[in-house]
């Protein structure tokens, strides 16, 4: 074993050996540390990669054991592309290339499973019918919950592309509600006859819209037409054996799968 040497990456330290860093001496950091290409320092004498900190963890544990390990979440591939070829280690680059094939065929078999459920509330407001002129006002408000759980990562990135929650005046995509990268809930509300803007924003009422169509979702018949269209545009296709037909009539759980 070498000794040491610490290397800040982007802001982050690693400490590892000079044998581990020229294992593969046609690679850019073969280069750096075989005194090729010179290498920078930080204000504490380590060597400086200006390179992404976080996904350099994963380069070195290959230079260590040539293996690419990566969580079963991992959620930044693109990142660890671009990085895996900055630092040009070719046996990297195969293995990457791989893993990526590898995860392309667990995202074509997919099962997708979306339960809703519907309930309707009493909204209170009141309508300004002059300057110095309001009014109590109440209207029945339909309110919508959709859990959906989905083994493909990249079509609950598809559908977060075109859902849209409309709050506060604004649209916002679905995508920056999704609990985990398998799991979505959403909860939205009908628009409601007479409800001034303002008071959705007040009581926290969501609304949610169809892009790039514009569209409101003002009901789940609307809701599963759109989710359907949009999944069977990705390949999933009606679960014949599950859920029974009185269940998917009634819009209460639709289970849908892609075999390719």
């Amino acid at each position: 074993m070498s000794e040491p040497i610490t290397l800040n990456v982007g802001g982050k330290l690693y400490t590892t050996s000079l044998s581990t860093l020229t294992s593969f001496p046609d690679s850019m950091l073969g280069a750096m540390f075989s005194g090729k290409i010179p290498t920078k320092k930080d204000s504490q004498g380590n060597c400086f990669i200006d390179r992404d900190g976080k996904i350099f963890r994963y380069i070195l544990n290959f230079l260590r054991t040539s293996y690419l390990d990566l969580p079963e979440d991992f959620q930044e591939m693109g990142l660890l592309r671009r990085e895996v070829d900055f630092y040009q280690i070719q046996p990297l680059i195969e293995a990457l290339q791989e893993k990526e094939v590898e995860l392309s065929k667990a995202e074509k078999n997919a099962m997708l499973n979306i339960t809703l459920d519907q309930k309707t509330q009493t909204v209170h407001f009141t309508v300004r019918e002059a300057p110095q002129i309001y009014s109590l006002s109440s209207s029945n408000m339909e309110v919508f919950s959709a859990h959906i759980f989905s083994t493909s990562c990249l079509f609950l990135k598809l559908l977060g592309s075109k859902l849209y929650y409309c709050f506060n005046g604004n649209l916002s995509s679905i995508s920056s509600y999704l609990q985990d990268p398998n799991h979505l809930n959403l909860d939205w509300v009908a628009s409601v006859e007479g409800l001034p803007e303002e008071e959705y924003t007040r009581q926290n009422l969501k609304r949610l819209w169809v892009v790039p169509d514009n569209k409101q979702i003002n009901s789940f018949q609307v809701f599963v037409e759109e989710v359907l269209k949009i999944a069977m545009s990705d390949g999933f296709c009606i679960d014949s054996s599950h859920p029974h037909t009185l269940d998917f009539m009634n819009n209460k759980i639709i289970r849908l799968i892609r075999c390719k």
